[in-house]
């Protein structure tokens, strides 16, 4: 294989890794969007919340698997206690009130965290070591690796969920029609309950991840603002956007690090992908996946 083939193959290969951690920490707004039409513009703060737990439980002398066992019962029941405290109460209002919403809860949260758990950034070390792992003529960083991994694991559970357990069912019910789903007997304010939690669940992987590979502080929660781009580009109310949007947004930003930067001394990856999704904005709103909304007036 030539050098220009071998660079390719490993943007390609670094791009698909990036981007599937991209798609596990979108699959927070797809699941929310789809159980209550609202857009959760705190699944960063989430993503943020969820590393910082993680670290202060390890700086405890707690082993990681009690860290990880610790956050994700703390996201899920943040999840729960959100949805009922703050937003259950905002059922029948506009939709841009549960939105205005989330963004508070976003303010708050990037305010209190570093206020309760420090504003330094803190490693989260994994027992994965730091030599590359060698994937034909390319090698990504361990954490990458595990990453892809978690994420393509968790898309398989969670198809898995949706399509064989009653609840996935019950939660496809109240995503494609709330009304008529209430009047089957769907209890929709637990589903929707539910959806939250299962956001706190992928947020608490995310913060793991995400955690290890940048590190954690505030900082962290900007990594919703960048897989706000991949929602978009395959669908709001798409799981199969999520993967696939996650995907394209990660190999276009290490195509533009790795052929644009050298020209212009850098930066193309961090617009390059909301550079694809006004374009896709311009000739697909849904997305690539997403369902089409037709009104009759």
């Amino acid at each position: 294989m030539s050098e220009d083939l071998e660079f390719a193959f490993a943007l390609l290969l670094s791009g698909a890794s990036i981007g599937l951690m991209y798609s596990l920490i979108a699959l927070g707004f797809v699941l929310v969007y789809k159980a209550t039409d609202a857009i959760n513009f705190a699944q960063g703060e989430f993503v943020m919340l969820a590393g910082m737990i993680v670290v202060t439980v390890l700086g405890a002398e707690a082993p990681l698997i009690a860290a990880i066992v610790v956050v994700l019962l703390v996201m899920i029941g943040f999840g729960f206690g959100l949805e009922k405290v703050v937003l259950r109460p905002l059922l029948g209002r506009p939709v841009v009130a549960v939105i205005m919403a989330t963004i508070g809860v976003a303010a708050v949260l990037r305010g209190l965290s570093p206020l309760v758990l420090g504003i330094e950034t803190r490693a989260l070390p994994l027992p994965i070591g730091d030599e590359p792992i060698a994937i034909g003529p390319a090698s990504l960083p361990p954490i990458q690796v595990l990453g892809a991994v978690v994420a393509i694991l968790f898309f398989i559970v969670f198809s898995w969920f949706f399509k064989k357990s009653r609840m996935g069912i019950a939660m496809r019910a109240v995503a494609d029609n709330q009304q008529v789903a209430q009047a089957m007997g769907i209890n929709v304010e637990r589903y929707f309950a539910i959806a939250w939690a299962m956001a706190g669940i992928v947020s608490a992987l995310g913060g793991v991840v995400w955690g290890a590979m940048l590190g954690v502080d505030v900082q962290l929660a900007l990594v919703g603002l960048k897989v706000f781009p991949v929602v978009i580009l395959g669908g709001l109310d798409s799981i199969g956007g999520a993967l696939v949007g996650g995907l394209i947004i990660g190999i276009v930003e290490s195509l533009a690090a790795g052929y644009l930067d050298p020209y212009v001394g850098g930066g193309t990856k961090d617009f390059a992908p909301y550079v694809l999704m006004i374009l896709v904005l311009m000739i697909r709103p849904y997305g690539i996946f997403g369902r089409r909304q037709i009104e009759r007036v």
